[in-house]
C-alpha cells in the first residue's frame, strides 16, 4: 500500500518543514490501523521539491515526518523525491521511480501495489510502473485529473474501504470456510470478443487448478484467444444471440443444438463469466435444461433458481479481478505457484521481420471503430517514432490492410493481416511497447508484460477496461462527450477523445515507461506535445 503524503495523509502545507504544522487528513489514523491489522505494508511516495528550493532542509524534513509517525503510527517506508521539475529525474512523479523503489522496499513489485493520491501525478506514476491507482480529489485536484483517474474515493478511509473489499472479493475463503475440494469437469463461460477472453484468464485459470478438466464456451470472435489461454483442456464454439454484437434472430433448433452440446460436456459445474452490462441468465437457463447441477455467474437480475451462487460486484472493478471475483465466490482459487496476472500460452517466433526485439508495436485498429485510433494520427505517430529512432512494426486484422498498410507508409514494417492471434501475441511478446487502443492487443501486451502506451477513448471506464498491471500511459480526452456512452462507433464527429493527441506525447509516454529508441534519431519532428501526459499535473507539492 502506497500512499502521497501532502493532501493524503495530512492537510497540504505548501513546502512544510514545521512539525508543529502536521494535521492528518479526517480518519487517517483509524483507515491505516485497519490496514496494518489486514497485514499490508505500507509506504510513503512524496514530491519535496522544497529540499531542491532551498525552502527546508532535510533535517526539517524528517521532523515533519517523525510528526506524521508519531499521529498515524509507523510506515515500513519512505520515498522522497528531493528534486524539481527541471531536474530531470526518474523518481518525481508523475514519473514510476519513487513507486518501483517502494515496491523493492516493501519486498513486493509495482503489479501488488495501490497508490493512494490527491492529483493526477499520483495516478500517473502509479499506471507508469504497472500499479492500481486510487485519486482522493481534493479542492486543488483538477476536473481533467478526476475524469482520468482509474478509480476514485471521496477520503482516505473509504479508499483504505474499497482496497480492502477487493482484496477480499478474490479470496474464497471469504465466501466459504478454507478447504480443499476436488470438481471434475467445470465449463467456463466467456462469449465475446478475443480481449473479453484474455482478461478472463486468471479466472479460469482459478478453476483449473481445482477442476480436473475445463471446457470453455466461447463465440467466433473469441476462438483465437481462447487458444492462447492456460488451463483451458477443450473448447465449445457457439454464438450466442443475446451477447454477440450482430445477432441473428434466435433460432429455437439452434438453442435445442447447443443444449445438446453443453449436456455431452456432462459438466459437474459451470461458472459464467460476463461483462458488466451482460446477462448471464439466458445460458443459465439452457444450462440447467442441461442438467448442470451447479451454476455460478454474476448478476444483478433476480435469478430464481437459475443460479446456485449469484455474485454481486460494484461497477468500476477491472474485468480480471472481476471475473477472479466470481470464481472465488464459486469456490476456486489461483495455485500458490500463481499469480493474479494475464497470461498465455508459450507463444511461437514472431514473423521474421520484425527484427531483433525492442521494436514498438503500433496497433491502430479495433473492431470497435470507437476504440481505435484515428488513421492520419496513427499516421504521425508512425512517422514521428521512426524519426526518433524507433523502429515500428504496425499490427491489424485482416480487415484492416489498408488502414496499416496507410499508417506504415515507407517508414515502419507492415504486418496488416499477416498474423494470426498468436502471432500477433508474438510480435507483442518482441516489443519494448505497444501503442493501442482499447482493444485485444493492449492485453496481449500486460500478458507478456509489456509497456503500454495506451489511447483510450472514454466510452468505457479506463480502470475497468484499461490494461491490467502492466506499466501504462493513458493518453486522450478523458472528459470528451463519448465518455461512458460505450459506444462501437464514435458518437461524436471527428473522434475528439483521441484527435487532439499528438504523436510528441506518445513520445514522452514512452520515455515515461523507459523505453528508448534503439537506434540513433532523426532530426526532431515539428509540432511535438507538451511532455505532459494527459491526466498528469503539473501542481501541487506532495
Amino acid at each position: 500500500m502506497l500512499l502521497d503524503r501532502d493532501g493524503t495523509l495530512i492537510e497540504d502545507v505548501p513546502y512544510n518543514g514545521d512539525p508543529d504544522k502536521v494535521r492528518p487528513v479526517p480518519g487517517a489514523r483509524a483507515a491505516l490501523d485497519r490496514l496494518r491489522a489486514a497485514g499490508l505494508r505500507l509506504a510513503v511516495v512524496t514530491n519535496q521539491s522544497g529540499l531542491a528550493r532551498g525552502l527546508f532542509t532535510e533535517a526539517q524534513m524528517r521532523a515533519v515526518h517523525a510528526r506524521v509517525e508519531r499521529l498515524l503510527g509507523p510506515f515500513d517506508a519512505w520515498l522522497v523525491c528531493p528534486h524539481d521539475d527541471g531536474d530531470g529525474c526518474g523518481c518525481r512523479k508523475p514519473a514510476p521511480g519513487l513507486v518501483h523503489a517502494a515496491a523493492r522496499e516493501l519486498g513486493t513489485v509495482p503489479s501488488r501495489c495501490v497508490l493512494v493520491g490527491d492529483i493526477g501525478r499520483d495516478m500517473t506514476a502509479a499506471s507508469a510502473a504497472g500499479a492500481s491507482g486510487i485519486l482522493v480529489p481534493t479542492p486543488v485536484t483538477r476536473p481533467q485529473e478526476v475524469a482520468a483517474a482509474p478509480q476514485l474515493a471521496p477520503d482516505l478511509p473509504a479508499a483504505v474501504a474499497e482496497i480492502l473489499r477487493r482484496q477480499a472479493a478474490v479470496d474464497p475463503a471469504t465466501y466459504r470456510p478454507a478447504g480443499g475440494r476436488r470438481v471434475g469437469t467445470v465449463l467456463v463461460v466467456r462469449a465475446d470478443s478475443a480481449g473479453d477472453v484474455l482478461v478472463t484468464g486468471p479466472a479460469i485459470r482459478a478453476v483449473a487448478a481445482t477442476a480436473e478438466r475445463v471446457v470453455l464456451l466461447c463465440g467466433p470472435r473469441g476462438r483465437a484467444a481462447a487458444e492462447l489461454l492456460p488451463g483451458v483442456d477443450e473448447i465449445v464454439e457457439h454464438r450466442l444471440p443475446w451477447i454477440d454484437p450482430a445477432p441473428d434472430p434466435v433460432d429455437p433448433a439452434d438453442m435445442r443444438q447447443l443444449a445438446d452440446r453443453l449436456a455431452a460436456v456432462n459438466a459437474d459445474e459451470a461458472v459464467v463469466f460476463t461483462s458488466f452490462h451482460q446477462s448471464p441468465l439466458p445460458l443459465a437457463l439452457l444450462l440447467r435444461l442441461a442438467g448442470v447441477r451447479r451454476v455460478s455467474a454474476i448478476s444483478d437480475d433476480y435469478p430464481g433458481s437459475l443460479l446456485d451462487v449469484r455474485h454481486r460486484v460494484p461497477a468500476g472493478v477491472p474485468e480480471p479481478e472481476r471475473a477472479l471475483s466470481l470464481a472465488a465466490a464459486a469456490g476456486f482459487a489461483l495455485a500458490d505457484h500463481d499469480g493474479p496476472a494475464l497470461r498465455l500460452r508459450p507463444a511461437p517466433a514472431p514473423p521474421p521481420e520484425v527484427g531483433e526485439p525492442g521494436y514498438v508495436v503500433l496497433h491502430p485498429g479495433s473492431a470497435a471503430q470507437a476504440r481505435g485510433c484515428p488513421p492520419e494520427l496513427a499516421e504521425r505517430v508512425a512517422r514521428a517514432l521512426t524519426a526518433a529512432g524507433h523502429r515500428v512494426v504496425v499490427t491489424g486484422g485482416p480487415d484492416e490492410r489498408e488502414l496499416t498498410a496507410r499508417v506504415a507508409g515507407d517508414v515502419a514494417v507492415d504486418l496488416g493481416g499477416r498474423t494470426s492471434l498468436a502471432g500477433l501475441a508474438a510480435t507483442v511478446a518482441g516489443a519494448g511497447a505497444v501503442v493501442v487502443g482499447n482493444t485485444g492487443p493492449a492485453h496481449l501486451a500486460a500478458a507478456h508484460q509489456v509497456p503500454v502506451v495506451s489511447l483510450f477513448a472514454p466510452t468505457v471506464p479506463f480502470g475497468q477496461w484499461g490494461p491490467w498491471r502492466v506499466p501504462t500511459v493513458r493518453l486522450g480526452d478523458a472528459e470528451a462527450p463519448c465518455r461512458d456512452t460505450r459506444a462501437a462507433r464514435c458518437p461524436v464527429p471527428g473522434h475528439p477523445c483521441l484527435a487532439g493527441v499528438e504523436p510528441g506525447q506518445v513520445l514522452d509516454g514512452l520515455r515515461l515507461l523507459g523505453v528508448a529508441p534503439p537506434v540513433r534519431p532523426a532530426p526532431p519532428v515539428a509540432g511535438r506535445g507538451s511532455g505532459v501526459p494527459a491526466g498528469a499535473s503539473t501542481g501541487g507539492s506532495g
